[in-house]
């Protein structure tokens, strides 16, 4: 049984796609994952964005192309192991569909920042107490839910990743600029976590 991880942003075009791709791509090594994404106002049956699909490209996506957008649902969110908002608006729009999904969703950027105080003694104790992927991934998810509230605050934009539909060239480069540390860091935890290796950035 494979691990799905789900990216969701607004209309599915920018964000969510291209945090979907390059996540394909940082995971691709591992056996198990599935990466999909959707939008809670989904431009369903939309193509990526010009420019995000470029950016996504120069970051090693080889999907732009042949992404198609679609709506967020309730059956996405159930199937998923973990789910990536690409914004706090976006986490409390999966969280009102199925209120359970709290602990599994984060926004990226809060996924990365979380993971990083992590201690490894926690992560090998996840790994040598689960055989299973899913159960591992499923541990490893809640530990990092554990930790959300432990942490020191931070500013809320420090979690969003800014939203570039329609707006200047800059604005899109600033948002692949947030989006990508987070997404690197966040792909070498999971593969961490699915290969049964402690690895942190």
């Amino acid at each position: 049984m494979s691990v799905q991880i789900l990216t969701v942003c607004s209309g599915n075009i920018c964000r969510s796609p291209m945090a979907e791709q390059i996540l394909r791509v940082q995971l691709e090594p591992v056996h198990g994952l599935e990466v999909a994404s959707a939008g809670t106002i989904g431009l369903t049956g939309s193509p990526m964005d010009e420019r995000a699909a470029r950016l996504a490209e120069r970051l090693g996506s080889r999907d732009a192309d042949a992404h198609c957008a679609r709506a967020l649902d309730i059956e996405m969110v159930r199937g998923s192991n973990l789910v990536f908002a690409m914004a706090r608006e976006h986490r409390k729009a999966v969280v009102e569909l199925l209120p359970r999904a709290a602990r599994k969703t984060f926004t990226i950027r809060e996924f990365a920042r979380i993971t990083s105080f992590l201690s490894k003694e926690d992560i090998r104790d996840i790994l040598e107490t689960n055989d299973d992927l899913t159960e591992r991934f499923d541990a490893a998810i809640g530990l990092v839910a554990d930790e959300r509230g432990m942490l020191p605050p931070v500013a809320p934009s420090e979690d969003d990743v800014v939203d570039p539909y329609g707006r200047t060239d800059d604005i899109f480069v600033q948002s692949a600029e947030q989006l990508m540390p987070a997404v690197t860091a966040s792909a070498s935890f999971i593969r961490g976590i699915a290969s049964g290796a402690v690895v942190f950035q």
